[in-house]
């Protein structure tokens, strides 16, 4: 456990640009232990960027991004391993490995983070574990194309959480999928988030993932989700960005409240899932 003190993810006016394209514009944002961050905004408005410079993949021109309170700016590629080894990421479309199977997807990160002590012994029970919390333990000899798209984002979602990274980063887990299948993912980083209280920036477009995340818990009894009792806190922030700016931060009630246009139009209340 970290310092509650300390934010587990900082950007303190965080600007970052390709060629002349600026993609970040002084952001700036913390977020703590057991938080959820929900990143709405339009295709193009910077999310994917907050999480690769979150991961000092992407480098900013300026600002600084602090990660467990390390400026990962100023690291060492080393030291910069070390760091990235307490983040799981689910990247766009699961990015599983095609020619591995879903065992070998899911044990990559225990083979080859460096930081990551792991005797290879414990390798299959700590992979058993992964993927049968998200109720994949059947799949250990498949591969990716022998899935269904819904099945290899929680195959990802196995992968992203074996080595029970403290913060979690979801590039659009419910994108291009189904109402059901989503609110399948959804319930899956619900989980995660009550049972290993990790905390989780979760870009989408979905109006209706972050709802999920912030009215509802994880039973353990049931197996399920169900609605938080009134005046209970889920720790759920949301943020919306437009082209590159940070435009909107605060709970859901705010946003709702909010008059933007722009960030109005991510407010979808009355839109089925």
């Amino acid at each position: 456990m970290g310092d509650p003190a300390v934010p587990v993810l900082q950007f303190e006016d965080v600007s970052v640009r390709f060629d002349e394209v600026i993609a970040l514009d002084k952001v700036s944002f913390s977020v703590f232990e057991g938080e959820t961050c929900i990143l709405l905004g339009a295709a193009g408005s910077g999310k994917t960027v907050i999480l690769k410079a979150a991961m000092g993949l992407v480098q900013p021109v300026s600002g600084r991004v602090l990660l467990f309170g390390q400026d990962i700016c100023c690291l060492t590629e080393l030291d910069l391993l070390k760091v990235r080894s307490r983040v799981g990421m689910l990247f766009q479309e699961s990015a599983l490995f095609d020619s591995m199977t879903i065992e070998q997807n899911v044990a990559y990160p225990l083979l080859n983070q460096r930081a990551i002590q792991i005797d290879r012994k414990d390798i299959r029970g700590k992979v058993n574990e992964s993927l049968n919390f998200v109720e994949l333990g059947q799949t250990l000899k498949q591969y990716p194309s022998e899935l269904s798209g819904g099945m290899r984002r929680r195959a990802a979602i196995a992968r992203a959480v074996v080595t029970k990274p403290p913060l979690l980063l979801y590039d659009s887990p419910t994108a291009g999928l189904d109402p059901i299948t989503a609110h399948t993912i959804m319930a899956l980083i619900i989980k995660e988030r009550d049972l290993d209280n990790t905390t989780a920036l979760v870009v989408t477009h979905r109006y209706q993932d972050g709802n999920l995340v912030a009215n509802f818990r994880y039973n353990p009894n049931s197996k399920g989700l169900q609605a938080v009792e009134s005046g209970t806190e889920t720790r759920t922030k949301f943020m919306v960005l437009q082209e590159g700016r940070l435009i909107f931060e605060g709970d859901q009630s705010e946003l709702e409240a909010s008059a933007d246009p722009y960030t109005h139009k991510f407010v979808k209340k009355s839109e089925p899932a």
